[in-house]
């Protein structure tokens, strides 16, 4: 165990669970909350956010996701299912009783609201409260996808290509596409300051980080559309709080409220001013909504 060097006042550990080991960062007592990053970040994407947590009395647990970071990265296969949604929600139910805890609140940005998203369907009694950050569910954004969303998120179409195509492109030069990456998603210039974008190239440049990472989005859009279809009826029960960047492309193109309204008993909504980096372009504003929603302020309890 060291402290880490970016979220203050943390502890980062590799976590050894039976199918593999989660690198994690945490701190503080009181009511758990599990914070889950997205692409192309890691854990540190909280270092503005899960201080805060902590000093108003909670326990704050955010992991690397399988395939990212310092986590373990499996091998996968043809049918992705390593890399599923329903196994990375497996990871963290894993890793929070591993840490003592069978409830908890779940805050999930990208990649991590949609496990998040699989882990409030497949553990419905561990989830105490949901939020999701700046996306719409899986099936109904493949499901409207038009030339817009297909132009402007030319990723999820670019990394799911198969026989390493998009691990060998990427490969001939990480750092430009991870900084491309990152600049076309945020809107608040110097969010995210250079120490945080050499942590993420440090991943970024491990080819074993990209495959998972390509198998991630991979799974999205196979196993994952086939696990969300065979629950389609199924609805979340716990508060659900959507929370997307005004200027970014989910909050453009979508109705997120009613995306959400679609999968959930009891959702609230809001928009922020900020692009998709919302964890590091709004983060005062993102843990006062986050803060309030746990304390029962928020949906429609």
């Amino acid at each position: 165990m060291v402290a880490s060097a970016f979220l203050k006042g943390f502890d980062v550990r590799r976590v050894r669970l039976p199918d593999l080991t989660i690198n994690s960062a945490s701190a503080g007592s009181g009511p758990p909350v599990l914070l889950l990053h997205g692409h192309p970040q890691t854990h540190i994407v909280w270092r503005k956010v899960a201080p805060r947590l902590v000093q108003a009395g909670y326990q704050v647990i955010a992991p690397d996701l399988r395939g990212y970071g310092d986590s373990d990265k499996p091998e996968s296969d043809l049918s992705h299912f390593p890399y599923s949604k329903r196994v990375m929600a497996a990871d963290q139910i894993a890793l929070m009783q591993h840490l003592g805890h069978e409830r908890f609140s779940v805050v999930g940005h990208d990649r991590g609201g949609r496990v998040a998203h699989r882990l409030a369907l497949d553990y419905p009694e561990a989830v105490e409260r949901i939020a999701v950050l700046d996306i719409a569910p899986t099936s109904t954004m493949y499901a409207k996808t038009n030339q817009e969303f297909a132009t402007r998120y030319f990723w999820w179409f670019f990394l799911i290509q198969p026989d390493g195509l998009p691990e060998k492109m990427i490969a001939s030069d990480p750092e430009y596409f991870l900084r491309r990456h990152i600049a076309g998603q945020v809107k608040i210039a110097g969010s995210v300051e250079e120490a945080a974008i050499a942590e993420y190239l440090r991943s970024y440049r491990d080819p074993a980080t990209r495959h998972a990472i390509c198998e991630d989005y991979r799974a999205a859009a196979s196993i994952d559309l086939v696990h969300d279809r065979e629950d389609q009826s199924s609805r979340i029960d716990a508060p659900l709080l959507a929370i997307w960047g005004a200027q970014g492309v989910v909050g453009e193109l979508y109705d997120v409220t009613a995306t959400w309204q679609d999968k959930a008993n009891n959702v609230s909504g809001i928009a922020l001013p900020c692009g998709h980096a919302i964890p590091e372009e709004a983060p005062a504003e993102l843990t006062q909504h986050i803060l309030e929603f746990l304390a029962g302020k928020g949906g429609s309890d």
